[in-house]
């Protein structure tokens, strides 16, 4: 049998490391996965929803920095493969898409499933390639590849089932692949940023994602400068775990002594963090210097004193030398001070836990951090996950947290762990979900788990609302409205799809209950646990108008007929007022 396109589209596909795919095959896609069935060394995930596949593959793709494809067929199956890919761009994981097309020659006809590729994945995709002919493979294929990885996010090949079944033409298929590697800054910004960090008397640091490779780097900096350092939710898993200098996070998430840290030193370095809260960053009185690879992230959050392009480890390790060590610990050791302080106001709720009934969140938390294995990937929905997860949940040389923490998807935590356990099989991977984002994608796809025998734990935050956006509408001054919904037991749903269901009702169940499910081998397991509804969090630095916005929110409940819940909230929180 000739070769086709399809097989020689695999063929440079597993030559640049694409080990899986994510998808549901059918009409355009047919000649592709079978080339992928010829080919043998792909593993292909039939999932039950491609945008469950494609946070599967963002979060494979990001943790091995491999890339991964994900494929739908034309029109709908595609059309649900684009919040993944945007998640994709976001979370700059190198994604390859394979997006079924009409038959060459119904393009531009307003046929059945018929979509511009091109306009549809602008917004998603650094690069869509429509290979309408045989001759396009070598050089569609290799740009795919070649943008995916070097600049690591998702691109596009839209192939029509015709295309993908012709014979493959005569010539090579090799794509040399780049190294996606950035370097030092330049000697005259490395010379500007040691004048005004010597010339400071305190300079704090505040690191994001792009500290992962620098941590040593970052620490020896931060004692060098008697420097704090605070972090976003994407640097907490790099730069608090075994830093004495460590201050916690700022924004709504926010805990220690982070905000207040970054917003009276004299000078601020930002390490690899385009944080996207510009209302919780410094503004006037304060000298930003601001380190990334990405040009485009200099500046765009926070007026700088200096803007500096490079990587943040290599930039780190030239300034070293550069910069006179502080004598003074005073600004480290007050930010310090405040930073435990707010600690022990955490620890109430997890310290009295075994006794509050519904389960305390806080408390559910903790006892995840502590069973959980060493290397334990923990993947969070967005929401009132995320504030347990970053609050709660300690990490380490080896743990992991990931999510949709740039694209702010719901529904990401049980697609990503899923990714998470193909891509490790057997390490610990633990979805913290909230009940509004598990029974939007969660649930189909948790019988691809149990065909699978994946060993994902979900732990589901019960607690019969949308509870950030809860928050959110009180915050703004609103009445929460359009958050409530009503939820089956999971644990049950579980079981009868063939998982491990395990519910939790009594705080005092919570510990060997998420034993329980820690232990369990051989397939998905659902814990079910009955959360406090009116937990809230309150971040180290509260906002004017956020204050006055709760209290108007409350002030409306109360005299709307909704004094109880009003009473319920603050009595449910008195120690975090």
């Amino acid at each position: 049998m000739a070769k086709t396109v399809a097989d020689g589209l695999w063929e440079m596909l597993t030559a640049a490391g694409v080990r899986r795919c994510y998808g549901i095959v059918g009409d355009a896609l047919n000649p592709v996965i079978d080339a992928l069935r010829r080919n043998g060394s792909v593993d292909f995930v039939h999932v039950r929803h491609e945008e469950y596949g494609a946070f599967a593959a963002v979060a494979e793709a990001c943790l091995t920095g491999q890339p991964v494809v994900v494929c739908g067929t034309a029109g709908p199956g595609v059309v649900h493969l684009i919040n993944g890919l945007l998640d994709a761009r976001h979370e700059r994981a190198p994604v390859i898409a394979i997006a079924g097309d009409v038959e060459s020659s119904l393009i531009d006809t307003e046929a059945v499933e018929e979509l511009n590729p091109y306009t549809f994945f602008a917004t998603a995709s650094l690069y869509t390639g429509r290979l309408i002919n045989p001759r396009q493979l070598r050089p569609v294929a290799g740009a795919a590849i070649t943008t995916a990885i070097a600049d690591r996010g998702p691109t596009v090949i839209s192939l029509p089932g015709d295309v993908a079944a012709a014979d493959l033409p005569a010539g090579s298929l090799h794509v040399p692949l780049p190294a996606a590697t950035t370097g030092p800054a330049s000697f005259e910004d490395l010379t500007a940023m040691a004048e005004l960090i010597d010339a400071a008397g305190t300079v704090a640091i505040f690191g994001g994602d792009g500290c992962r490779d620098a941590q040593a780097e970052v620490r020896e900096l931060a004692g060098k400068l008697r420097a704090p350092v605070g972090y976003s939710l994407k640097g907490k898993v790099w730069l608090e775990h075994g830093n004495p200098n460590a201050v916690g996070m700022t924004g709504l998430l926010g805990y220690g002594g982070c905000w207040d840290a970054i917003n009276h030193a004299d000078v601020l370095l930002m390490l690899g963090t385009d944080f996207p809260f510009p209302g919780f960053l410094p503004g006037k009185g304060v000298k930003i210097i601001q380190v990334d690879r990405e040009p485009g992230h200099l500046g765009r959050r926070a007026p700088l004193a200096l803007g500096v392009l490079g990587d943040v480890r290599q930039t780190v390790a030239a300034l070293l030398p550069m910069v006179t060590a502080k004598t003074s610990d005073k600004f480290l050791r007050t930010h310090l001070d405040k930073t435990a302080h707010f600690h022990r106001t955490l620890q109430h709720y997890v310290t009295k836990g075994p006794g509050l009934k519904p389960v305390r969140p806080e408390y559910l938390a903790a006892v995840l951090s502590e069973l959980a294995a060493d290397d334990a990937i923990f993947t969070a929905d967005t929401g009132t996950a995320c504030i347990w997860a970053a609050r709660h949940i300690q990490y380490g040389p080896n743990r992991r947290l990931f999510g949709s923490f740039s694209w702010a998807s719901m529904a990401s935590a049980s697609p990503n762990a899923f990714g998470a356990q193909l891509a490790f099989p057997g390490r610990q991977t633990i979805a913290l979900c909230g009940d509004g984002g598990f029974t939007m994608l969660a649930l189909g796809d948790l019988l691809t788990e149990v065909q699978r025998r994946t060993p994902v734990v979900h732990v589901v935050l019960n607690n019969g609302m949308l509870d950030f956006v809860n928050i959110e509408q009180q915050e703004a001054g609103f009445i929460p409205f359009g958050t409530d919904f009503a939820n089956p037991d999971f644990a049950k749903v579980a079981e009868a799809v063939g998982a491990k269901g395990i519910r939790i009702e009594e705080p005092g169940d919570v510990r060997d209950g998420i034993a329980a499910a820690l232990a369990h081998c051989g397939g998905p397991v659902v814990v079910d646990v009955v959360v406090d509804r009116f937990a809230l969090s309150r971040p180290a630095h509260v906002p004017a108008e956020t204050v006055k916005g709760f209290t108007l929110s409350l002030a409306k409940q109360a005299v709307t007929g909704k004094m109880d819940e009003v009473i319920a909230t603050i009595e449910h929180n008195v120690r975090l007022l």
